[in-house]
């Protein structure tokens, strides 16, 4: 939606999972139109515990 393509979910989706290493914008952030968690290639664990761990961050 932010590059004015809302049904460019797939092919935005295809390239970050096609990036080794995400810089910018990391892929375990990406998750479903319904808030749900989708794939990532380190597995849904990891993405899980990637998110919890930024959920406790706290800046000082």
């Amino acid at each position: 939606q932010c590059i004015g393509k809302p049904k460019a979910v797939r092919a935005v989706a295809g390239a970050i999972g096609a990036n080794s290493i995400s810089i910018l914008i990391p892929c375990h952030r990406v998750i479903g139109s319904d808030h749900s968690l989708t794939g990532y290639a380190g597995g849904l664990e990891a993405k899980r515990m990637l998110l919890g761990i930024e959920t406790q961050v706290q800046i000082k």
